[in-house]
């Protein structure tokens, strides 16, 4: 009697048959959500900016193609004798000039490790000319 009562209400779209379609549908549409969602997000991913060459001048061709999202990590390898890198905002940026106030971040180990926030990220080196002569990168994350 009740396996009857059981089928009755799965025929009328009640008990634990439409519950089991409910639950599909919810761990289909997580499944897809989690897809939608850049691995950046979930860790960050890790660029040496320049590539082997490192943190110098004239680095369209290293930005070409990439996609960076907030939580990626920039790593700057460069000789820190001879350059830095100034996290500066889009006036700097334009002007290759680097604030100085108490918010400016100046990076000098030589092998430096920035995190993406979402939005635009300015970069200089602040030694003077090197700016003006193409070592400047702008990175604009999702």
């Amino acid at each position: 009697m009740a396996a009857a009562a059981a089928a009755a209400a799965a025929r009328r779209g009640r008990g634990s048959a439409s519950g089991g379609g409910v639950v599909l549908l919810c761990l289909v549409a997580a499944a897809l959500l989690m897809e939608a969602v850049p691995a950046a997000e979930a860790g960050g991913k890790t660029y040496y900016v320049g590539d082997a060459a490192g943190w110098g001048r004239n680095l369209d061709w290293w930005l070409a193609g990439k996609t960076f999202y907030a939580g990626d990590v920039l790593v700057f390898k460069y000789n820190k004798e001879y350059h830095d890198v100034a996290v500066v905002g889009g006036k700097g940026y334009r002007r290759c000039k680097v604030p100085r106030n108490k918010d400016t971040v100046v990076l000098r180990t030589g092998y430096d490790q920035v995190t993406l926030r979402r939005g635009n990220n300015y970069f200089i080196c602040g030694m003077p000319g090197h700016c003006d002569a193409g070592m400047k990168v702008a990175v604009k994350a999702w």
